[in-house]
């Protein structure tokens, strides 16, 4: 892309050539030198015989039409040159060097006002060799702390043998200055036992003490912690940083192997004084950073030398490629975490009361100090200026930002840096620094400063070509001898001739010279400023006449030239004060504002209603972490959804996903969530954030989608469920019918009961029979 940018300058450029003018031309130089710092498109023809109507200083292929051979024209280009390139390395154990950044050694050629990109990688690589020095408040209020990591050692070592196999463990000790205010002088016994007062017995106030260097011995870790006894001060503030300083600085008493992770453990369970406090003892020696452990193993410039600055601290850290862990109690957990913003590379863990979670407080913050890769700079000139782009994982580059987060050990990440050079030092070759924050290894970047003509070294002193000797014939043009002017010094200053003033104006009834110098010898003398310098062929332009942003020209971001700013690689606007970087932006989740807004000028503008806060993180109205998260799962594992199709998936969704039968339980920092997809299927995952702040989407394998009817077994039920409502409403006619012969017989019978007849004799009535006699007959004789 920037070479795009570059081919695009350079037709607009040879365009407006072609029209009469360009950015070489018009900003009157008279010299090589000058003529390069114009811009990294300019040439200069060092020629003497060009033609007296062709600019010197203009495009090299204008100067190629105008006549000017290839062999006098001055046209330096940047170039990037890798000097050491060792390739990375996949283990740290095993091997007699480790590398885990590439290149390793580079040379840039700039030219002023022009930038270079280079690469670099960095490989977090595997079983890399651990060095724990555990440094830890001996004050009274830790006396059960002190207990409970006796067996720390063996538990330490036990847990950190699944991430290296190549582990060091050191102990040291502190509680504050041995002085007066903040240790007890009264009465006398306090002195040698502090705890007499309280009717205890502890040991003399020291300041830092060290115990243990480090050792792969790890019982005897257990066996020194052992030994130790508390002690106890008058104020309430410790003096740890004096034994952060000590452990950092005092390599062969500590023992930190080159070729290995550094980490420093700090325990306690209050505030710390910082530079300056020592005032209150009389101490006003500055802290000097040196090591200072006598033969008894105590820190022997404790009453002399003041507290460490927090800068003090952080350079000497990071000098020594350690990483600092904050482990301290909830009640200070705040400052510490404040602490931990000023020092790159430290992490803060919340310590129980009695330091019961130590280990898995100092596994969880080495796993968060593996899973991120940050730059620091060291020693960068102030003439340039650098530019950082991140490719961190799924191979998207993310503008502006010089760290990656959500690492794994064996991951390699990738940065392009873009240097870009706004002047020319004296001195023409620096150097500086690139290196990850505590790594050992690191990018020594040389730069040669091309802000010199090669024609310079050809130049005639008291040339016959320059007015019979008035000058110097340096690149095709005369160097004028003071009290001389004229392109050959043909004119004296003390010589004036009206006429010639028509050549110092641009145009007939301009003022001459813009009324910003004297015309002699028909070229304009520019009058100096105490605002800067006034330049051009008729002075028309100046590097102090641009817009200011509070105060500062350009915002202190760029270079004024000729009324408008130039802008250094990571900024732009009319007033220089919009950065492009977006790393200011980065919210805890990796997102740029958290994904809820965008970044303008580095800073975070949230567009999505009820968000707010600097990186746009709070939005007590935003979805939940289901719904945020849905979408991630559709995009990641089932590829569909919204964000595939606006091809954001790999921007919004750094989560790593995970296919798993079922969900298990990961405790309080995980969210099960479910929800139908767009074929009514349920899907069910688990939102889990690990320890190193690297989020994880577990996704049960197939969704639980509803099954299609079986035809057979619809049939039947159909037929099955007819018949069934047939035989009933037979059964229910039948009832009825029943119900209701029943109800009309027994009416009946009700009636018949109640019928009263009347007997009358029918005189047509004849009965059916007859009854005769035989009157012969007489009976039994």
């Amino acid at each position: 892309m920037g070479k795009l940018y570059v081919a695009l300058g350079i037709l607009v450029l040879c365009a407006a050539g072609s029209w009469g003018g360009n950015i070489c031309t018009t900003r009157g130089v008279n010299s090589c030198k000058q003529c390069l710092a114009v811009s990294p498109l300019c040439a200069w023809c060092s020629a003497e015989d060009l033609a007296q109507s062709s600019p010197r200083c203009d495009l090299h292929t204008n100067l190629l039409q105008n006549g000017c051979g290839q062999d006098y024209i001055e046209f330096p280009t940047s170039t990037v040159t890798i000097l050491e390139d060792r390739p990375l390395s996949n283990k740290g154990s095993g091997s007699s060097t480790t590398t885990q950044m590439s290149p390793q050694k580079i040379q840039l050629n700039l030219r002023p006002d022009d930038s270079q990109i280079f690469r670099v990688q960095v490989r977090q690589v595997e079983d890399y060799p651990v060095d724990i020095y555990y440094l830890m408040d001996l004050s009274n209020s830790m006396k059960d702390d002190l207990r409970n990591i006796q067996n720390l050692g063996t538990k330490l070592a036990s847990e950190m043998r699944k991430l290296t196999s190549n582990l060091r463990i050191g102990f040291g000790a502190f509680v504050d200055k041995p002085i007066s205010p903040y240790m007890y002088i009264s009465p006398p016994q306090a002195i040698t036992n502090p705890c007499y007062e309280i009717g205890e017995t502890c040991l003399p106030m020291f300041g830092y003490k060290h115990v243990l260097s480090l050792t792969d011995e790890v019982t005897r870790f257990n066996e020194e912690v052992r030994k130790q006894s508390v002690s106890r001060n008058r104020d309430a503030p410790e003096g740890g940083f004096d034994a952060i300083i000590q452990a950092t600085v005092c390599d062969e008493k500590i023992g930190w192997r080159n070729d290995a992770s550094h980490l420093l453990v700090f325990t306690t369970d209050a505030k710390t004084h910082i530079a300056l406090d020592g005032r209150l003892a009389g101490i006003v020696q500055p802290n000097d950073a040196q090591c200072h452990i006598d033969k008894d193993n105590f820190y022997s410039a404790s009453t002399t030398l003041d507290y460490p600055s927090l800068g003090l601290m952080t350079e000497k850290l990071s000098q020594k490629n350690i990483n600092l862990i904050f482990a301290v109690t909830d009640t200070v957990v705040g400052l510490y975490q404040n602490y931990s913003e000023l020092i790159p590379g430290t992490t803060v863990g919340t310590l129980s009361r009695d330091s019961s979670n130590v280990l898995q407080l100092i596994v969880d913050s080495y796993g968060k100090i593996r899973s991120k890769v940050e730059l620091e700079v060291r020693d960068l000139p102030e003439e340039l200026s650098l530019a950082f782009n991140a490719t961190c994982l799924n191979d998207e580059v993310i503008p502006g930002l010089k760290s990656c987060m959500g690492l794994k050990i064996g991951d390699t990440v990738s940065f392009s840096i873009e240097a870009k050079v706004r002047g020319c030092p004296r001195e023409r070759q620096k150097s500086f620094t690139i290196k990850p924050v505590g790594f050992k290894d690191s990018l020594t970047v040389v730069v040669n400063f091309n802000c010199d003509c090669s024609c310079e070294s050809q130049a005639e002193a008291n040339s016959s070509s320059c007015s019979r000797g008035n000058g110097t014939l340096e690149c095709g043009v005369c160097r004028c001898n003071p009290g001389r002017l004229g392109s050959h010094c043909e004119c004296s200053e003390e010589e004036y001739n009206p006429s010639q003033q028509d050549n110092c104006s641009p145009q007939p009834g301009q003022p001459l010279c813009s009324q910003r110098g004297e015309c002699i010898c028909r070229q304009c003398v520019c009058h100096s400023s105490d605002f800067g310098k006034v330049t051009g062929k008729y002075c028309e332009c100046d590097d102090f006449s641009c817009v200011r942003f509070k105060g500062q020209m350009c915002s202190g971001h760029g270079q004024c030239n000729c009324g408008d700013c130039l802008c250094d690689s990571d900024w732009t606007g009319d007033y220089c004060n919009c950065t492009t970087r977006t790393d200011t932006c980065m919210s805890s989740n990796g997102l740029v504002c958290s994904g809820h807004g965008s970044c303008v000028c580095g800073k975070c503008d949230c567009t999505q209603p009820g968000s707010y806060g600097d990186t746009c993180e709070k939005c007590p109205t935003c979805p939940d972490a289901c719904t945020i998260k849905k979408d991630c799962v559709e995009c990641k594992k089932f590829e569909r959804g919204v964000l595939m199709e606006q091809q954001s998936c790999s921007r919004m969704c750094r989560d790593e996903i995970e296919t798993v039968q079922e969900l298990g339980d990961r405790g309080k920092d995980a969210v099960n969530c479910t929800y139908k997809d767009e074929d009514d299927c349920v899907v069910r995952f688990q939102y889990y954030e690990d320890s190193s702040g690297k989020s994880i989407l577990y996704v049960i394998e197939e969704p639980d989608c509803p099954k299609g009817p079986d035809i057979l077994v619809v049939l039947l039920s159909v037929t099955g469920a007819i018949l069934l409502i047939g035989l009933a409403a037979l059964l229910i006619w039948k009832l009825l019918i029943t119900i209701h012969d029943r109800r009309e017989f027994a009416r009946f019978e009700e009636e018949k009961a109640r019928a009263k007849w009347d007997t009358g004799h029918n005189p047509l009535y004849k009965e059916a029979t007859s009854t005769f006699t035989n009157i012969t007959y007489r009976g039994n004789m």
